[in-house]
């Protein structure tokens, strides 16, 4: 029966003939309510990185249905996915994610309601990044299928993104070395397509072993793993001072002991350093490393570490600026009265938000904006194949990203509204590059000059087996 119905809801989109975008455009726009009701799924779920079984089998189902050959749980990991339609050159691939965020649980509405019983929430968009995705995959097939274009479409179904550097280890495997180029796309705040880059980060879960003794009884005997956690953490502290102004450092105590009387003969802190340049990130990495060591030494405790890392984002402008000229010709949107008093609602919880209006604006080019502080493993794909990526507005506007605000508005019609214009987005500039071979060809000497000759690409995770870390509750 679920197979039936799956095929009742995609029958429409293989019985259609188009010769243009717009045409593509308009049947994307037959097809919207359906790809609604599978974000809103993937939303409910609500599934942490590693652990996305619902959401991931829901994508490649949908993807199956539609003609897509699919291959499961590819390199090693049970939640990846790779969906493949045609054959031969060029191959173009669209990445898709689907992992939520620990402690976000959100209901749909303007006011702080945690969802009774649920722990995690859509608070980076990803139910509809992986959905729009997997719609701009489907039209193209169908687009190709109607006019007989030769080439392959790749949808990599990618997990843990948020703190599992899924991507990295697809990338590792070589699943991207014979793409031509990948795009992508996140949910925001706002419609630019502009070739920003991102900051290269590196994690690490730093666990600490003591020994547990009675904290009044006899202290002399014990050795705190607390203490060696506080420690590291006040010299990192002092580091602050001592780095590059665009570098970011921030940790969570993940475990801290039980209980005030005992020496807590185990603690644990969980770390993520960021940099505009891995050179730099790789060196106060070392530092980072050398503090834990020291906090280990002077406490008399023991130390041991997990690891990982992602790339800062390699820009293309030539594929940037087709993506760019995509979203001006599909447009931004306006809101309803009914979004308007939801946006309000959110909007008194943000700190000066731009206008409501601005969901219908399209960011220029060529305007300075904001730094991107955030860090992403698309960074460690940009490396290894021409990429560039969107965002559109699927939140209220002056939304951040992680946060319960950014929960509620992807879970109705706003976010629905951004994940339309981002699929219509990604299919343009996948016929774009289907159609113009100049348009690869010029991304690919531009990726080619930036990357430099001598790059090898190497990651940051070592030899390490997946999942490096674990996701947290």
């Amino acid at each position: 029966m679920k197979t039936i119905i799956m095929l009742a809801l995609l029958m429409p989109l293989i019985c259609f003939s188009q010769k243009t975008k717009s045409d593509l455009w308009k049947e994307m726009d037959k097809q919207a309510e359906q790809f609604n009701s599978i974000a809103l799924k993937i939303w409910n779920f609500a599934e942490l990185g590693y652990r996305e079984e619902q959401s991931a089998a829901l994508l490649a189902e949908t993807l199956e249905q539609a003609g897509f050959k699919i291959a499961r749980g590819v390199v090693e990991l049970p939640t990846a996915f790779t969906a493949e339609f045609g054959s031969g050159k060029p191959v173009i691939g669209i990445l898709g994610e689907y992992d939520a965020l620990p402690g976000l649980s959100q209901e749909a509405t303007g006011e702080r309601k945690p969802i009774p019983g649920k722990k995690a929430g859509h608070g980076c968009g990803h139910h509809l990044f992986g959905t729009a995705s997997a719609a701009a995959a489907i039209s193209v097939k169908n687009w190709m299928a109607a006019n007989k274009i030769k080439g392959t479409i790749r949808f990599y179904g990618t997990p843990a993104e948020e703190n599992g550097s899924g991507k990295v280890y697809m990338v590792q495997a070589g699943l991207f070395n014979d793409a031509d180029v990948v795009f992508h796309w996140h949910p925001g705040s706002k419609n630019t397509a502009k070739p920003r880059s991102s900051l290269a980060n590196r994690t690490g879960l730093f666990r600490f072993y003591g020994i547990a003794s009675h904290a009044a009884g006899s202290p002399e005997k014990g050795r705190s793993a607390l203490d060696a956690v506080e420690a590291m953490n006040f010299m990192t502290n002092l580091m602050r001072e001592h780095v590059e102004e665009d570098s970011r450092i921030h940790y969570v105590i993940t475990k801290g002991g039980e209980a005030p009387n005992v020496v807590p003969a185990f603690a644990e802190v969980y770390y993520y350093i960021r940099h505009p340049k891995r050179t730099e990130l790789n060196a106060m990495w070392e530092r980072l490393i050398n503090n834990a060591k020291g906090a280990a030494l002077g406490t008399d405790t023991r130390m041991e570490y997990e690891f990982g890392g992602v790339y800062e984002i390699l820009v293309n402008k030539p594929l940037a600026m087709a993506m760019h000229e995509n979203l001006k010709a599909v447009g931004g949107f306006e809101l309803t009265a009914d979004e308007k008093e939801f946006g309000r609602k959110i909007q008194t919880t943000l700190s000066n938000p731009p206008p409501l209006e601005s969901t219908a604006s399209i960011e220029d080019f060529n305007s300075s904006s904001e730094e991107n502080y955030g860090s992403t493993d698309v960074g460690d794909v940009s490396w290894v194949v021409p990429t560039a990526g969107l965002r559109t507005a699927t939140w209220v506007p002056g939304t951040s990203a992680h946060s319960w605000q950014a929960v509620a508005a992807g879970g109705m019609s706003i976010g629905m509204k951004g994940m339309g214009a981002a699929a219509k987005v990604l299919a343009g500039v996948m016929v774009d590059a289907f159609t113009k071979p100049a348009l690869i060809a010029a991304a690919k000497k531009e990726f080619e000059a930036n990357r430099g000759s001598n790059f090898t690409y190497k990651s940051m995770l070592g030899d390490q087996k997946p999942p490096v870390l674990n996701p947290r509750d």
